[in-house]
């Protein structure tokens, strides 16, 4: 395999088109890219690709800055951060790649085709009705309507009269290729089985072939990593790379992110019918990662780790420990499998690693708006526990249970609540003939407690069981399902401090009444 060839300075650009969302695959390219440029102290750039006018999509461009930055794997240089490389829109360089697409004639390496499209739909049914794949290339070149079956006379009239033309990209005849990729080793191609790609159209716009290659070129690229979707392209873009006498980059091609069952590329339809995001934002009708409840760092944790292998056990990584691991030596070849499952295993881990007052901050206004919209009036407690020390203790005792902070809710709502229903099989065999005087008698002992706390709670009960010879057995389910209406929660003693004094004693005198 060709050596990793190290410049001065690594340059490394992440160039998507802006015709609607960026799936993870794209931000998975994007960090591999980022990673590959921080580990190296190079440039991380982001290039639009919208030579394609027809497919733009309003508001696309700003999608992709904004995934970015919301990951944490911003560009230093691109749109809105302007270096000496610009503009990094295509449509704003066209005015670049007529030259190029010039001296490609010039030196004969690309020529002008005037073949009408109904001529070579022609073409192309004719040759599937024999059973055969019609290619543009050497082999009928010269029977078609270009400049090579043309004198340069009938060229030059057709090109004087306003003719329609693109510039197609003269592949050589009987070559092979002997093309090098990080991550594939060497690859032959028989330049026979290319066609003659086009390369400029006659609406002054490139095809992405020769506007990648030429701003990849002017730029001053080092390496190129982007997805395997662009492999069968390498071909062609180190031919143009040779025809113009240009060193060229560095090429790494990535493994497809693939779906979690059956074969194929992840798409949107996956996402859809399972129940998972394919997007890192909104886009239209489809939840992203960051309105689906997802840290940032958990979206990059399980996305570096897609197609790459540390070569270790360690399944948790910083940005900054994935920047210092990071080798596109170790990136695989094949598939990587996408488990919908091990998102949420990865996002719980980053949850759980928030501190209280963090969670509590982005809990606050979830569980304002569930109070204000979803809670019946008359169930709306006006308690101490939206105090943020409150909320802080509430959050630490149920955080373990969940894997985003919209799950808090559920595993809270009690709190703020009293129930108005009891768990009726919980209730059944919890709440027995003799229970309403013992939950009398606790009412008494609560009463007598001057500083309600989880300590002091138990301290009480304990004393009262020990001298009565009762047990936490029989009084604490009891206990629970007058609180919280059904058998869930954590520490008994630590919702009784939460609730504070009144309302507990409230909820007891409820259940006694309803139960």
């Amino acid at each position: 395999m060709k050596p990793l060839e190290m410049n001065p300075t690594v340059r490394v650009r992440f160039a998507p088109s802006p015709t609607g969302a960026l799936h993870i695959g794209g931000i998975r390219t994007a960090l591999y890219n980022y990673l590959f440029a921080k580990k190296h102290g190079g440039q991380f750039i982001l290039r639009i690709e919208d030579t394609d006018q027809n497919r733009y999509v309003e508001g696309a461009e700003n999608y992709i800055i904004d995934a970015l930055n919301w990951c944490g794997i911003p560009f230093d240089e691109g749109p809105g951060k302007e270096g000496s490389y610009g503009p990094y829109r295509q449509s704003e360089r066209k005015h670049i790649y007529a030259n190029y697409a010039q001296k490609l004639i010039e030196s004969g390496h690309a020529y002008y085709a005037f073949d009408l499209n109904e001529t070579l739909d022609a073409h192309r049914k004719d040759h599937e009705k024999k059973g055969k794949t019609f290619i543009y290339n050497w082999h009928n070149r010269q029977k078609l309507d270009n400049s090579l079956s043309l004198t340069p006379e009938e060229t030059k009239a057709k090109l004087d009269h306003g003719t329609a033309y693109v510039i197609r990209f003269k592949t050589p005849q009987d070559k092979k290729l002997l093309l090098q990729d990080i991550i594939r080793g060497s690859i032959e191609i028989d330049s026979n089985v290319l066609d003659d790609k086009v390369l400029y159209k006659s609406d002054g716009m490139p095809t992405y072939h020769l506007a990648n290659i030429v701003d990849d070129h002017l730029m001053e690229i080092t390496h190129v990593i982007r997805g395997e979707e662009w492999l069968p392209s390498l071909a062609l873009h180190q031919l143009l790379y040779d025809a113009l006498e240009w060193k060229s980059p560095n090429f790494a091609h990535l493994p497809l992110i693939m779906k979690p069952h059956g074969k194929g590329k992840l798409s949107k339809r996956d996402g859809e019918q399972l129940g998972f995001p394919v997007f890192p934002l909104s886009w239209g009708n489809s939840n992203g990662y960051r309105e689906e409840g997802y840290f940032p760092e958990a979206v990059i944790n399980f996305l570096a780790l897609l197609g790459w292998n540390p070569g270790t056990e360690q399944e948790f990584f910083t940005l900054n420990e994935l920047v210092e691991n990071f080798s596109l030596e170790r990136v695989q070849k094949s598939g990587a499998r996408f488990d919908p499952e091990k998102t949420i295993w990865y996002n719980h881990y980053y949850m759980q690693g928030k501190t209280d007052e963090e969670l509590a901050v982005l809990f606050k206004p979830l569980l304002l708006e569930h109070i204000q919209q979803i809670v019946p009036a008359e169930f709306i407690l006006d308690s101490d526990l939206l105090q943020p020390s409150n909320l802080q203790k509430l959050v630490r005792l149920i955080k373990e249970r969940a894997s985003f902070v919209h799950e808090l809710w559920d595993l809270s709502n009690y709190f703020f609540v009293r129930p108005s229903e009891y768990d009726t099989k919980a209730a059944s065999k919890q709440w027995r003939p003799e229970t309403p005087q013992l939950m009398e008698t606790i009412i008494s002992i609560f009463k007598d407690i001057t500083v309600f706390t989880a300590e002091n709670i138990k301290t009480k009960l304990t004393e009262w069981t020990i001298s009565n010879d009762h047990s936490f057995g029989k009084i604490v389910p009891s206990l629970r399902l007058a609180l919280v209406g059904q058998l869930k929660g954590p520490d008994i003693f630590e919702i009784l401090e939460l609730l504070g004094k009144s309302e507990s004693i409230i909820r007891i005198q409820n259940a006694i009444s309803k139960l």
